[in-house]
């Protein structure tokens, strides 16, 4: 049976396109020149699959301008492909320039997670450099994948849902994005969790100490903390459902009321504890075998911190006025999380010394603090950065996600009430008992979801299309379009995600305590579980779609 399914390499011939090669059903095709329609590609009329999957080199647009806003209007996308909200932005559109794109990570990095994690190293028993240098170190790696995946939002200005139709296909895209998406919605359920807490600690102990306190075992927690999750819930609904636009005027005053606020915790402790001298002379309890077991899942853990943004990156850079401007405005990530990370150890290393304890969740400390200016303070810093790093990191690419499943049905508004609503299923309570749950389930383990998915999606990029990308062929599901592939799944790009994904999941299940024992070869995978699955993910990608192109230009 002949191939209905061929999509060829055209990279070794530049004088050709697919555009050249196959007449497209298009309205102004008859107004194209004639062209040479025979292909130097030769394939045997006996293969007997019903697929061949090639991945293409080089796609029918070679010029991968920047301009994209006027050429997408030059063709007609299909409509279940298409909204809105999933239209590369006009050049009116792109108003982000550098500075904006740091408040966007100041907004980001000073919130209630990243204090806790920098809380948790040092109550996992590192010392304040130890654990600064991690997080720094942590960020610095990551900044590489987020700046290149921005390049194509920025370029191309569009977001992640598109780009990933021309790794995994047109429909094979859904895969990642829900994958991301769901991660998102985790994320979603622990920021508005913390920012229910923050309501708790406001009521009135009266309240905190009747029968409604009390957790049940079936929901675990208390009905009065879960009303407080769903109160800051509904109320923070209200900006979710603004859209773009009211992530960017909610940035705007967020970045710096957060870092007066921070600063203020800081100047606090070093009032309390006399100084920071306890904090500077504080040494690591943990020997050397035990700093290096912990420091690996720990630099993964704040790798993956932020991996959902490192794929999701191109929903924001795609309103950059420039590349200039997305690499200046995200090259301060490690600098903002290196400060907040000395500001978040700081604090939590002097409460040894104020209570005689370490207090490593921010929302505890105001507790223990008290007072009414504290606790009006605590509530308004606590839903200010939970908010802005809500609205920005995990309402965007899941309501994304969800329209780019339908696009013709939802648009932005109805996704992100969507991905609100499934934030609840995964109980962010659980997540946050423990710092080990936290770090090290939580983080390391999504990371062997998303790690693959980035390698993918770069190998494909950078090595197989060397950045170039056809607009059209994004919004097409014609069979013969560049990303269509099989059925509009590209199998090479889904075989090496499930490929990079399985060796981390016997670690996972010793993590969560399914099985008892593992072989110590998967416990070191899934404690690297974000630079195993990325880079082998990436690595067999390309080596799939190379063998495959030599396969069938023989």
């Amino acid at each position: 049976m002949a191939s209905k399914c061929i999509v060829s390499h055209l990279h070794l011939y530049p004088h050709l396109s697919l555009h050249s090669a196959i007449p497209h059903q298009h309205p102004n095709f008859s107004r194209l020149p004639p062209t040479n329609l025979s292909l130097p590609v030769k394939f045997k009329a006996s293969f007997p699959k019903r697929c061949i999957i090639l991945v293409p080199r080089a796609s029918s647009s070679s010029s991968g301008q920047s301009s994209v806003g006027k050429k997408f209007y030059e063709f007609d996308p299909h409509p279940t492909l298409t909204n809105d909200d999933l239209k590369p932005t006009r050049p009116s559109q792109r108003n982000y320039h550098w500075k904006q794109m740091a408040r966007h990570w100041v907004g980001l990095v000073v919130g209630v997670p990243a204090y806790y994690m920098a809380g948790s190293l040092v109550e996992l028993g590192m010392a304040w450099w130890q654990g600064i240098a991690t997080v720094v170190a942590a960020n610095m790696i990551l900044l590489v994948p987020l700046v290149l995946t921005g390049h194509p939002g920025t370029k191309y200005g569009i977001s992640f849902p598109v780009l990933a139709r021309s790794s995994f296909g047109i429909r094979g895209a859904h895969v990642p994005t829900s994958l991301s998406a769901l991660v998102c919605c985790g994320w979603y359920g622990i920021e508005s969790w913390i920012g229910g807490e923050a309501i708790y600690l406001f009521l009135p102990n009266s309240i905190k100490q009747s029968s409604f306190s009390q957790p049940l075992p079936w929901l675990g927690t208390s009905p009065l903390e879960f009303a407080c999750f769903i109160a800051f819930w509904l109320v923070q609904l209200v900006a979710v459902l603004k859209g773009m636009e009211g992530v960017k005027a909610f940035q705007k005053y967020a970045a710096p009321t957060l870092i007066m606020l921070t600063s203020f915790l800081l100047i606090w402790a070093y009032v309390k504890a006399a100084g920071l001298g306890h904090f500077l002379n504080m040494s690591s309890r943990l020997s050397s075998s035990e700093f290096w077991s912990l420091f690996f899942p720990s630099l993964t853990a704040n790798i993956s911190f932020w991996t959902t943004i490192a794929l999701n990156i191109p929903d924001f850079t795609r309103f950059a006025k420039t590349q200039r401007d997305q690499i200046i405005g995200q090259a301060g990530l490690p600098i903002f999380m290196g400060l907040f990370t000395f500001v978040g150890l700081a604090v939590t290393s002097s409460t040894q010394v104020i209570f005689g304890h370490v207090i490593s969740n921010p929302i505890h400390l105001l507790g223990q603090i008290g007072g009414l200016t504290t606790m009006i303070l605590a509530i308004l810093g606590i839903s200010l950065a939970t908010m802005a790093t809500n609205i920005a990191a995990n309402v965007v690419a899941p309501a994304n996600a969800l329209v780019n499943l339908y696009p013709s049905k939802l648009t932005y508004r109805t996704g992100a009430l969507l991905s609100a609503l499934f934030c609840v299923a995964f109980q962010p309570w659980r997540l946050l008992k423990s710092s080990e749950s936290f770090v090290y389930t939580w983080l390391v383990g999504y990371s062997a979801l998303l790690g693959p998915i980035g390698g993918i999606v770069l190998a494909d990029y950078y090595l197989i299309r060397q950045t170039k990308l056809s607009l059209k062929d994004l919004y097409s599901l014609s069979p013969e379009g560049a990303y269509y592939y099989c059925g509009g799944f590209n199998l090479a790009a889904l075989a090496a995600l499930v490929i990079g994904i399985l060796p981390v999941i016997p670690g996972f299940l010793r993590k969560v305590g399914i099985v008892s024992s593992v072989s110590d070869a998967f416990v070191v995978i899934y404690n690297n579980a974000w630079f195993f699955s990325f880079f082998s993910a990436g690595l067999l990608y390309w080596i799939l779609a190379s063998l495959s192109f030599e396969r069938e230009t023989k």
